[in-house]
Order: structure tokens, then C-alpha cells, then sequence
């Protein structure tokens, strides 16, 4: 198993292996999308994952928190964005700090 699969939670693991064409489909408009917005990977990777703190998507942490890494996010950074949505989701973000900080002081780890 690749890094790659390491990271992704196993419910996108599924839904790529037992639904392909919709999973393709999923990849095609993140990449578009990704390539339409004006913000740098990583702003976009922390902006990511603060939406996903507030969606209670910590499935998907440890594989956005590598691309986030990646692009030259810091730990702090990665905290910060986990938790810039104190204010409107309240403190179900801090669910995801756990899981962030392991994911992004897990050595070598890349997608």
C-alpha cells in the first residue's frame, strides 16, 4: 500500500475502488476547481482543512494535513486552521486537533 492510501480515510478508499467513474468524476471537478481558485496550495490546503474541522470530517484530517505540510504549512498553522472556526461552529472544531497534530507529526508521511 502506497502513502498515498495510507492517508485517505477508508471510506474514500471504498468509494474509489467500488465506484470508479463517480470517484473519477469527484477527482476531475476537485482538480478544476483547485486550478480555478486564486489562492496558493497552501492557503487553500489550510483553508481545507478549517472547513473540514467544522464539517466533523476527521476522516479525511491526516490526508489534507500531509498536502497542507507539503505546500509549507507549519504545525502552527495547521492548529490555527483547525481552529479559525471557533467563533461560528463553536468547539466541535477542537475534535480535529488530535488528529491533525498526530497526522502532521507522523514522520515521512506524503501523499
Amino acid at each position: 500500500m502506497g502513502n498515498v492510501e495510507k492517508l485517505m480515510s477508508d471510506s474514500f478508499q471504498v468509494f474509489l475502488k467500488e465506484a470508479p467513474k463517480h470517484a473519477q468524476a469527484w477527482m476531475n471537478a476537485a482538480h478544476n476547481l483547485e486550478q480555478a481558485s486564486a489562492l496558493d496550495k497552501k492557503t487553500a490546503s489550510l483553508a481545507y482543512l478549517a472547513v473540514m474541522s467544522a464539517l466533523h470530517l476527521e476522516s479525511g484530517i491526516p490526508f489534507h494535513v500531509a498536502l497542507a505540510k507539503e505546500a509549507g504549512a507549519s504545525r502552527d498553522e495547521v492548529i490555527s486552521a483547525i481552529l479559525v472556526g471557533l467563533p461560528a461552529a463553536g468547539n466541535i472544531v477542537t475534535r480535529a486537533l488530535p488528529v491533525a497534530i498526530a497526522a502532521y507529526d507522523a514522520p515521512g508521511d506524503k501523499p
